[in-house]
């Protein structure tokens, strides 16, 4: 066989190789970064969810899995969230669904529930605001979110707290937060907070953590 063809057949076998090996790496490093990957549109049930933050009739939907003492939802809440809604939610470009995922404690149950009691009085997003805002990271059920806590969110918010305790004490909201723990679970949400986008057309992308603005940023203007 010609010298030059078997040079050549060698040199475009290393190519290849090294081409996939690129692949390989470069799919798993996007895997461990934790970036957005797109996933087959699939029916996501947000009936239980909270009422929907900007325009019902946003192009983009932004559903968020997260539990209120999730330290990782704090500091998405924080640091990312405020310009995501300035850039996006009050310009009409998506809305912010949240769902609950309360799996770190007793107490991230009743605070679910305590957000659609205060939801009652029409006040839920300053409820969960409020919980955001006064989140301690001290360990899960350290009691910022025991019942004398939630109690004194709702007043510090002027809620009529007859109406708030009696919400409270009737576990009026348990099957709801229960039904939103469990979509979260059907929707492969493994961490709090976990993000899936949705576009009108019906794709969808997911991503977990408190991930920067520019992560969302992206995602959307490639979706719109």
């Amino acid at each position: 066989m010609n010298r030059n063809i078997i040079v050549a057949a060698a040199f475009f076998g290393i190519v290849i190789i090294v081409i996939a090996g690129f692949s390989s790496y470069y799919f798993s490093l996007l895997e461990a970064q934790n970036m957005p990957m797109i996933k087959p549109t699939s029916m996501i049930n947000l009936e239980n969810g909270s009422p929907a933050l900007g325009s019902e009739s946003a192009p983009i939907t932004i559903v968020e899995f997260g539990d209120y003492q999730c330290e990782s939802c704090y500091y998405w809440f924080h640091n990312t969230r405020s310009t995501l809604i300035d850039n996006y939610i009050e310009t009409g470009k998506a809305k912010l669904v949240f769902v609950d995922l309360p799996f770190l404690g007793r107490d991230s149950i009743t605070a679910a529930q305590a957000s659609y009691c205060a939801e009652d009085q029409g006040k839920y997003w300053e409820y969960h605001t409020i919980l955001y805002t006064f989140q301690e990271i001290e360990g899960y059920d350290s009691g910022w979110a025991g019942r004398d806590s939630l109690n004194s969110f709702a007043s510090t918010l002027e809620m009529n707290m007859d109406e708030f305790n009696d919400c409270m004490d009737s576990s009026k909201y348990k099957i709801r937060v229960k039904a939103n723990y469990n979509e979260a679970v059907k929707q492969g949400a493994q961490a709090t907070p976990t993000f899936i986008i949705i576009s009108s057309d019906g794709t969808t992308k997911k991503f977990a953590g408190a991930q920067p603005y520019s992560v969302f940023a992206a995602t959307i203007e490639s979706m719109l």
